[in-house]
Formats: structure tokens, C-alpha cells, sequence
């Protein structure tokens, strides 16, 4: 697969061709777009901000030691994220403390599937409410509680914007894992965040790119 293929843009084949030739002080410029998202990628896995910073740093530094075995088979963002979860869940293993408890315990079905709770009033939270402070930092709190499986898909592809199917590819999941985590991770947030809010949880979030909640 040739870059263009992969979705690589001119300027980024020109920046990886000469961080490879040996001009590493060009790798800022490299990663700079994508700060954000490999931090959301960490927290996503680890549910904590500080040890998302140390885990997105650590990405970034592997992401430069190994950019010689990147082959453009596919896109430059979705290969950064891969190394930043796998950083994170490196990290994860290392450190099981337990610390968070998964709001879908003992709310599942005998499948396993989630099971919302049951709100009558389905009245939509205005684009606006999302922006206050008090509204960023409970759905911040929110995404520390979730399980990590939901969490993840949920960051991904609601907040970073990634396709079902980058989603799938940056988690090493199927494409109908991805849409089945991502409709449970709304649900559980609608409900853990409706009664504080007045109202139920929407199901589709409406966050800038790059934007993350806390």
C-alpha cells in the first residue's frame, strides 16, 4: 500500500522521510496534531488523567524510536493511538489496584449486555449544556468509572472522532464490537449522568475534535 493510500498526506510522507534520514528534531511537528488524541487514547485505557500524561509521553518517545518500522499500511494517526493503548495497557498490568469499579456491575443481563435504566422523560441535553464546567467535569468523572472496554471505544470514536472502523483497527476489535461497546458506553453514561442533569443522557455526544471533557 502506498502512503497516499494509506491516507498519509504529502507534508507527513515529507516529515517521516526525514525524521528517518536522521532529522529528529522535525518529530515535534510530526506528532503535534496529535497530542490530544494520544492522551485521550491513554486515558481511555487507564481512567486517570495523571498516569495518562505519563503513559502519552512514553508513546510518544516509543513512536520516535520506532518510526523506522512504520510502513504506511495505515494511517499515521491510527498507528500513534495503537502505541499509546498499548503503552496504557502496559502500564495497567503493571498497576492493578482495583481502583475503579465498573459501572456495569451487576447491571448486565445473563449475555452480558447492558441494561439501562429506565427514564421517562427522553428530552435531549442542549448542544450548550455540554460546554459548562460543572456538565465537563461530571462526564470526565463519568469516563473514570466506566470499564475500560467501554470507555476506550467510547473515547475513540465519540470524542476523537475516529472511524468505526480506525476504531476497531487502533483496539485489535471487531468493526460490530466497536458499534455494540460504543451503544452500551452511551447508555451507561446516559444513565449515570441523567439524574444530576435533570434529564436522561443523550446517545450521541458533540465534542470539537481534539476536545476532551476535564
Amino acid at each position: 500500500m502506498s502512503a497516499s493510500q494509506a491516507g498519509l498526506s504529502t507534508q507527513q510522507e515529507e516529515l517521516i522521510r526525514r525524521i528517518k534520514a536522521g532529522e529528529s528534531d522535525l518529530f515535534y511537528q510530526l506528532i503535534e496534531p496529535y497530542q490530544k488524541s494520544v492522551y485521550a487514547a491513554a486515558y481511555s485505557v487507564l481512567g486517570n488523567e495523571a498516569d495518562a500524561e505519563d503513559a502519552a509521553q512514553d508513546a510518544l518517545v516509543k513512536c520516535l524510536a520506532r518510526l523506522e518500522q512504520f510502513r504506511a499500511e495505515a494511517k499515521f494517526s491510527t498507528w500513534l493511538i495503537q502505541i499509546a493503548i498499548n503503552e496504557a495497557r502496559m502500564r495497567r498490568r503493571k498497576d492493578r489496584k482495583g481502583l475503579y469499579e465498573s459501572l456495569d456491575e451487576d447491571r448486565e443481563d445473563e449475555q452480558g449486555d447492558y441494561i439501562p435504566k429506565d427514564f421517562a422523560d427522553w428530552r435531549e441535553i442542549p448542544s450548550e449544556a455540554l460546554e459548562r464546567k460543572e456538565v465537563r467535569r461530571k462526564l470526565a468523572e463519568a469516563l473514570g468509572t466506566l470499564d475500560r472496554k467501554y470507555r476506550e471505544v467510547f473515547v475513540l470514536r465519540d470524542m476523537q472522532h475516529l472511524s468505526i472502523e480506525e476504531t476497531a483497527e487502533a483496539l485489535k476489535i471487531s468493526s460490530a464490537s466497536v458499534k455494540t461497546r460504543l451503544l452500551r458506553a452511551r447508555l451507561m453514561l446516559r444513565d449515570l449522568l441523567a439524574p444530576g442533569l435533570g434529564g436522561p443522557w443523550i446517545s450521541r455526544m458533540s465534542f470539537g475534535k481534539g476536545t476532551k471533557p476535564w
